[in-house]
């Protein structure tokens, strides 16, 4: 694998010269309590300056290695230069003037590369937003728009967003819903086809949770009351969980077989991220419609429904939209970032790193049975803990480890249902020595427990 450094041309090295977060952070954190709202927290207090290839430089002169991406969203790295350049024109042209109002190619360029790019060879159009949230609340209203109904079908552990009916959507209540209700109505939960957690093994998982999924959508629903199913083809904040084979194509047959618009939330898993253009390829599933965000601009708010060009046009004139969605110069970052996976294969990079990752990180499972399970696909990996002896969660054993890689200089992050998941979103620029420092600090990290 190239590596590479990024705009700033960053030395692609982990340096820890203070205690982490250094005085300067500490500094800037003190002032952040002082007028930020309570509410915004953050994973590690360290304030970052600079950025690039697969390292954080912070205030304090550390260069920590990144295995976040922040949150799945620089997955051509910090300040890449394709997405620097085009972005950089765009500011130089001009800002913005709604798309709405007067609207400018690359809003055009932006969608025509959707319809090329996701699943299925049907006629496809696009409407781009600002968040993740906003896509999924508006795909919502597309199928609500084109089916004349109003349920909506999520699954457990999932998560779609943090507004108000993207609140509803999602399954966890800590820290996405708690006191934040009442939430929208006609929003159906279901059975997810968890392989680790299905009682009776996950040979059975697949099968038996989408019996189980249409038999709750049929009986207490009513298929025909049903505008859209929504799912993550790899569950994102839920756990990293992989559906059991089958279980979605099993999923998108009852969809289409009942006039349900069948929903892939491909916020975390799409642009290369599984190793795949788009995580739902893997079973070859078409969505009717998808949801992207995080990855698709390079680090810049850019978000879009893409589908079926006869549900997109089910909305009437006026009511997809917003002031600031498909921004002009977000719309350039997208250009440079999709420029840059295709250009640089980062789906083989998605593929190389998750084979890296997942060999160093089943002998850690070999060594420490508090590994319950290590899942995923592509630069998406996840560590299931928990207790010895058990299939309890050990949210206590996952917050420590995360401790002990931040301090030596490892940005690593938390997840899943019960807390007690460490997921690795590294951006697939990485080279492959920071990546192999970073396996060897989290190793160091268990050894340490």
């Amino acid at each position: 694998m190239t590596e590479l450094s990024g705009a700033p041309a960053l030395p692609q090295e982990r340096r820890v010269v203070t205690a982490i977060p250094g005085p300067k952070s500490q500094e800037l954190w003190a002032r952040k309590q002082a007028t930020v709202a309570a509410g915004v927290g953050a994973v590690l207090p360290v304030f970052v300056k600079r950025a690039g290839g697969g390292v954080l430089e912070d205030v304090d002169g550390n260069s920590l290695i990144d295995f976040g991406s922040g949150i799945a969203v620089t997955s051509v790295g910090n300040s890449a230069e394709a997405v620097v350049r085009r972005a950089t024109a765009q500011l130089q042209a001009f800002t913005h003037t709604c798309a709405m109002v007067a609207p400018y190619e690359p809003y055009i360029e932006v969608c025509e590369l959707l319809a090329e790019l996701t699943p299925g060879d049907h006629a496809k159009k696009s409407a781009l937003f600002n968040s993740g949230a906003e896509a999924v609340e508006n795909a919502v209203k597309i199928a609500r728009a084109y089916t004349k109904r109003q349920a909506v079908v999520v699954f457990d552990h999932g998560y779609h967003g943090r507004t108000n009916l993207t609140m509803a959507l999602t399954a966890k209540n800590m820290p996405y819903k708690h006191g934040f209700g009442p939430f929208a109505p006609e929003v159906y939960r279901v059975p997810l086809a968890y392989p680790y957690r299905w009682l009776t093994g996950p040979e059975n998982c697949a099968q038996e949770a989408a019996d189980q999924a249409i038999s709750q959508i049929t009986k207490q629903i009513g298929a025909e009351n049903v505008a859209a199913i929504i799912i993550e083809p790899v569950l994102g904040e839920g756990g990293f969980i992989e559906p059991a084979k089958g279980f979605l194509p099993a999923i998108a047959d009852f969809a289409k077989e009942n006039g349900i618009v069948f929903v892939a939330d491909e916020i975390q898993s799409g642009f290369c991220r599984t190793g795949q253009w788009f995580a739902c390829e893997d079973e070859n599933v078409v969505p009717d419609l998808i949801t992207t965000a995080k990855g698709i601009a390079g680090g810049l708010p850019l978000a879009a429904v893409t589908g079926r060009a006869e549900i997109m046009d089910a909305a009437h004139a006026g009511g997809l939209g917003g002031t600031y969605g498909g921004n002009p110069v977000a719309c350039a970052a997208a250009l440079g970032s999709i420029e840059t996976m295709r250009e640089q294969d980062l789906n083989a990079k998605a593929r190389r790193i998750g084979d890296i990752m997942k060999a160093r990180l089943n002998a850690i499972a070999e060594k420490y049975d508090i590994v319950g399970e290590v899942r995923g696909r592509g630069a998406m990996i996840a560590i299931e803990l928990v207790k010895s002896g058990s299939k309890d969660p050990n949210p206590e054993a996952t917050a420590a480890l995360a401790k002990a890689c931040h301090q030596e200089g490892l940005l690593v992050l938390t997840t899943g249902t019960y807390g007690n998941v460490l997921r690795f979103l590294p951006p697939l620029v990485i080279g492959e020595d920071l990546l192999g420092e970073g396996l060897d600090i989290l190793e160091g990290a268990f050894a340490s427990l």
